[in-house]
């Protein structure tokens, strides 16, 4: 098993159909420790039965705009277990209103929400658990080919994920002396509770299906081999990088 008793942090479930869930399971098939988040009470009904389902050690109340949040999530995977292999950031949001209308009529506090939310959360995250990163820690954030191209609907949040792939880079570059990799995954269309709120999700996956060279959407399960793949040793010279797991439609031109 390719992550024996590797200690994994999810952070970002939200129920059995989130990408997240899948790359838990491959992750916990090759023998990985677990631990997730929740965001709010009414979120952590679903997750913490999903948790016991799956064997996690622990579950955490975050919210990554919350501060206090980041610095007790530090202060529990410390104290239960000391230090932490894999990061998994699966945390994106964007408000409905700044989806549906034009993009030219983003708002402000939307634009800063997105931002905030899924792409300097992962900055916020790496700052806090840097203390405790293993020497050969991987981090992977989950991306969407809308922050390279223009998809009607992604609006905002293809500017977001836009920054998240940047920060990625950065933070590479960061911490890469020290050992740790980190590395984003464009996942293709999957229906996920995240996925519902982009208004053409269903154009998404029908041109997925009718068009990509495989001819089909990608599952949770394909996300997570190229997940437990980044979180193990087999990818120890990877990083900073942006894996495509999409069944090869972002090679496509118009």
């Amino acid at each position: 098993m390719i992550l024996k008793d590797k200690k994994v942090l999810v952070l970002g479930l939200a129920n059995d159909k989130s990408i997240a869930w899948g790359i838990a399971k491959m992750m916990k098939e090759q023998g990985a420790k677990l631990a997730f988040s929740y965001l709010n009470e009414a979120l952590q009904k679903r997750v913490e039965p999903l948790s016991d389902e799956i064997g996690g050690e622990f579950t955490f109340e975050l919210d990554v705009t919350n501060d206090d949040h980041l610095k007790a999530m530090t202060e529990t995977v410390k104290e239960k277990w000391g230090e932490v292999d894999v990061i998994v950031h699966s945390l994106a949001f964007a408000d409905r209103n700044d989806l549906k209308d034009r993009f030219l009529a983003t708002s402000r506090d939307g634009f800063k929400l997105a931002h905030d939310i899924s792409a300097y959360s992962l900055i916020s995250v790496c700052e806090n658990l840097k203390p405790l990163m293993s020497k050969d820690c991987s981090v992977m954030a989950l991306s969407y080919h809308g922050s390279v191209k223009v998809l009607k609907g992604y609006n905002v949040m293809g500017v977001a994920k836009a920054s998240l792939e940047s920060s990625m880079r950065y933070l590479a570059d960061d911490l890469g002396p020290e050992g740790v990799r980190v590395n984003c995954i464009s996942a293709g269309p999957i229906r996920t509770l995240a996925a519902s709120g982009v208004p053409g999700l269903k154009g998404f996956l029908k041109d997925v299906e009718e068009k990509a060279p495989l001819r089909r959407n990608v599952t949770q399960e394909d996300v997570g081999g190229v997940a437990t793949f980044l979180a193990s040793s087999l990818s120890n010279g990877v990083t900073g990088q942006v894996l495509y797991v999409d069944s090869g439609i972002s090679i496509l031109g118009a």
